[in-house]
């Protein structure tokens, strides 16, 4: 039912799993805090999942906005394949891929971050399969931002495999933000 309405649904959905708390998106509280002092405990860091060659501001926004509300950090995660090799183009090294992707994850942030000097961003460019590398990069995350594409799809709404994949196996809460 959840996968319908992240599908079809015209702005952001935040799905939280059963069981979970209002305690999960903060930092570990010492023995004896009682629920009324949770909201004074740090929250744990967002995380974005950025592509950066579909870059959207709906989604950059509610990332950031997220972060600045929460007074936490943001990890911004961009993980990206090296396409199959080009016999008539030149090789590229692997150090040089490397810092073009990084150099564009830095180029999409940098209007965000001076609008949100406050919110402490940290960048991660890794190479791998984008669903399981996200995935992996959740750990410890208070909530998870991860975008949807509503235009373009021959199957109509639905989620792409990076969403599915974070839909599915991050523990904590996700937000899903569509975007052209």
């Amino acid at each position: 039912m959840s996968q319908r309405v992240v599908g079809r649904a015209p702005c952001p959905v935040v799905l939280v799993r059963a069981g979970t708390s209002a305690a999960d998106e903060h930092l570990p509280a010492t023995d004896g805090v009682a629920p009324e002092e949770i909201p004074g405990i740090p929250y744990r860091d967002v995380v974005l999942g950025l592509d950066v060659g579909h870059p959207c501001d709906d989604l950059l926004a509610f990332a950031f906005d997220a972060a600045h509300r929460r007074r936490t950090g943001l990890r911004v995660v961009h993980v990206f394949r090296t396409p199959p090799a080009d016999p008539a183009a030149p090789a590229v090294p692997a150090a040089e891929r490397l810092a073009a992707v990084e150099r564009a994850v830095v180029a999409a942030l940098r209007p965000w971050c001076e609008k949100y000097p406050e919110v402490r961003v940290t960048e991660t460019v890794v190479e791998g399969r984008p669903g399981a590398e996200l995935v992996r990069a959740t750990a410890g995350a208070g909530l998870v931002v991860v975008g949807r594409r509503i235009a373009g799809s021959r199957l109509g709404a639905h989620t792409g495999p990076v969403t599915h994949a974070v839909l599915h196996h991050v523990r904590g809460a996700v937000a899903v933000v569509p975007h052209a």
